[in-house]
């Protein structure tokens, strides 16, 4: 069993994930941030690829990846901060990038990275189907990584049926349709798709992301779903705060 399925059966409600930019703000608070994120209770910890053009990201996660590559950072020094990290660290990680960075960086090497530093789950949401089924699913299923499928409010049940057998590990359930950012509260439309997807019975646990940002969403995700993911909300007082103020946005997150 990989380690966030583990997770979500030890605890299948109120998982609390938080995503943020490796390199960001300085090029080696890499580590530090998972260590506070840690320290501070959340369940698991999104681990962002700096990237040129994130089709999924909104403005703040993309002034971040943007901060993060003037900071010089690459993916060999992403792995090289997780595998500093790697012995101390006892939350679950998970990696999101593009296709593109795994294309270029080495399909092969970037597996091999990713499971020496203990990761066996992917985020990569650009990657079609067509082309898991083809080669990835095969590839991944090789080096014992677990690729999280993204629905939204527009995803056919056909799909999201095909994409419920493929999961191992969670469905991320895209609130909204539109990139990733903050939003104030979550609208009747989403609860609609979030009861929707509820009635379906699915097999997987389902987190739901995109414009989760402080304790009121948390808390109305985790009435449809196991949990939400926070990361916009997060990389701003990340800005304002500094990694030292960390614990003070998860607190008030959880709401205790």
């Amino acid at each position: 069993m990989n380690s966030i399925a583990k997770l979500l059966k030890e605890k299948p409600s109120k998982v609390l994930s938080i995503y943020f930019t490796s390199g960001y703000p300085e090029l080696n608070d890499t580590t530090r941030v998972i260590e506070n994120l840690g320290q501070s209770g959340v369940d698991f910890i999104e681990v962002g690829l700096p990237y040129s053009d994130p089709l999924a990201d909104g403005p703040t996660i993309q002034d971040s990846s943007t901060i993060a590559l003037k900071n010089g950072i690459n993916l060999d020094i992403v792995f090289d901060q997780l595998m500093a990290i790697k012995d101390q660290n006892t939350t679950p990680l998970v990696i999101m990038g593009y296709l593109n960075q795994v294309i270029k960086y080495g399909e092969h090497k970037f597996c091999e990275k990713v499971v020496a530093c203990g990761i066996d789950t992917v985020i990569l949401p650009d990657l079609p189907m067509v082309e898991y089924e083809n080669h990835y699913k095969e590839l991944f299923d090789h080096y014992g990584i677990n690729n999280v499928f993204l629905i939204t409010p527009q995803t056919s049940e056909e799909r999201i049926r095909k994409i419920d057998s493929y999961t191992k590990s969670f469905i991320y359930m895209v609130a909204s349709s539109s990139i990733t950012g903050a939003k104030g509260e979550i609208s009747d439309g989403q609860i609609q798709y979030f009861e929707r997807i509820q009635a379906m019975n699915l097999k997987s646990p389902l987190i739901i992301g995109f414009g989760i940002s402080n304790h009121d969403t948390f808390s109305k995700a985790c009435e449809y779903a196991n949990g939400a993911i926070i990361g916009s909300a997060f990389i701003r007082h990340l800005e304002r705060e500094g990694v030292d103020g960390i614990s003070e946005f998860t607190t008030q997150i959880v709401g205790s």
